[in-house]
């Protein structure tokens, strides 16, 4: 790859679809989350290979909210884009719906952010990406949030580090009463 190479948008734009079978139900009859958490993965990963036309590794994933249950028999589709690329990470968004096909609803599920690391298959190092060519305006707006999102879990890190070391328990104390916890030592 040459430092200058880009790639547009949709050339590693995925959508992979699903039928949800009983296999994935959990004990309350609902497909288990942790299937719909692997299937993004899957779909995150094709997208940042398909872009960086080579291995990539999961960094991190943005909350991931369950808008609504999946049923057995709905047809599970995601949508998968990046968003935004750095160096040797990017960000790939991910939206997913469920469709009971017989009845004709469609509707959200979830929707996340995936960091995913573009890395030599044997140093395990991470390589440089190409960037983005962002033809529409919905893909200046996703890169400019890509951006904005990356350098707010920066901040939060930094953030959440000097909160832990300044961390007093005993002055912390208080902020206990109330909540739904109790101290096996006296205070």
């Amino acid at each position: 790859m040459t430092e200058h190479e880009f790639r547009r948008v949709k050339e590693s734009q995925t959508t992979l679809k699903e039928l949800m079978v009983p296999h994935y139900a959990n004990f309350g009859g609902k497909v288990h989350g942790g299937v719909i958490l692997s299937l993004m993965d899957k779909i995150a990963y094709t997208c940042a290979a398909s872009h960086a036309r080579g291995y990539c590794v999961t960094a991190s994933i943005d909350s991931v909210d369950f808008l609504n249950p999946v049923e057995v028999g709905e047809l599970l589709t995601l949508h998968a884009s990046v968003n935004y690329v750095g160096r040797s990470s990017m960000e790939v968004g991910i939206k997913v719906v469920s469709e009971d096909f017989h009845n004709g609803i469609v509707k959200p599920t979830n929707t996340s952010y995936f960091t995913m690391v573009a890395v030599d298959e044997k140093t395990r190092k991470p390589v440089p990406l190409p960037g983005l060519i962002l033809e529409e305006d919905v893909e200046v707006k996703r890169f400019l949030e890509g951006m904005m999102r990356r350098q707010f879990k920066q901040h939060h890190r930094e953030e959440m580090r000097q909160a832990r070391a300044e961390l007093d328990i005993e002055r912390e104390l208080p902020k206990l009463d109330g909540q739904n916890c109790r101290l096996a030592r006296p205070v």
